[in-house]
């Protein structure tokens, strides 16, 4: 009970709600770290926002080449976005201790991460592209020499204590010459694979499923950019994913 009551003050996004309408709400999974709750009924009724998220790739094109960067990471991502009152009970959950809502959005709400980076956006519209790239939480600062950097940082930093952005000092680095950016390494030579990524891609054991073979290609086309005729190379796999196929996995795979 103590390490719930723990987490909730961690996250400070809870408030009690009597649930007196006789409602079905989510049920809480208590871990040691997280509370996780299952959002899926609610998310099918959602109206989906569908503000896009930037290309990965068009991300890493506009970092790479600089000499200095400043990586910073946002706290607790989306639970710095407050909830409308109206709405909070929508985000009802139980558990062995009561009936919980939020007060500030939760992991597993579909329209989470197109909230954030809508927020995120109008908060930097003028410094994106210009002396800094974001990606939901994930801030990659730049510039061309060692004071430039700290110009830009002093920018950032400054909208962030505008704003009330809280950010996660023990994740970011400040004034360093590479960094990892959305799982690449990022440098003035260019972009490069994170090799302890790969080394997880080549642990992972041979799918038994449709859905194992999709997870397998997700991780693998996120370096297919490295990769040299990917999609040949993919394609026994592509072929297992046919409505009917038999999953035969062979030498081709």
């Amino acid at each position: 009970m103590g390490e719930f009551y723990s987490s909730c003050a961690k996250e400070f996004g809870i408030t009690v709600v009597q649930n007196d309408k006789g409602e079905d709400v989510s049920t809480c999974l208590i871990t040691r770290w997280k509370v996780c709750i299952n959002y899926r009924r609610l998310n099918v009724v959602t109206r989906k926002d569908h503000f896009p998220l930037p290309f990965l790739d068009q991300v890493l094109e506009r970092v790479f080449g600089h000499p200095f960067y400043c990586l910073l990471d946002g706290y607790s991502e989306y639970f710095q976005i407050e909830i409308d009152v109206e709405d909070q009970e929508k985000t009802t959950f139980t558990c062995p201790f009561g009936t919980y809502a939020y007060k500030r959005i939760p992991f597993g709400l579909c329209n989470a991460p197109a909230t954030f980076q809508r927020c995120m956006l109008s908060i930097f519209s003028d410094m994106v592209e210009r002396i800094m790239e974001v990606f939901i939480d994930d801030i990659t600062i730049y510039g061309s020499t060692f004071d430039e950097c700290l110009v830009n940082l002093e920018a950032v930093l400054n909208r962030c204590i505008e704003k009330d952005l809280v950010l996660n000092w023990e994740k970011c680095h400040f004034i360093v010459q590479q960094g990892i950016v959305l799982g690449h390494i990022i440098s003035k030579q260019g972009i490069e694979i994170d090799k302890a990524k790969v080394e997880l891609i080549v642990k992972l054991s041979s799918p038994k499923n449709v859905k194992g073979v999709r997870q397998f290609l997700g991780h693998a086309k996120f370096y297919r950019r490295f990769i040299k005729d990917f999609s040949k190379l993919a394609r026994p796999l592509c072929e297992l994913l046919v409505k009917d196929a038999k999953l035969i996995w062979d030498d081709r795979c």
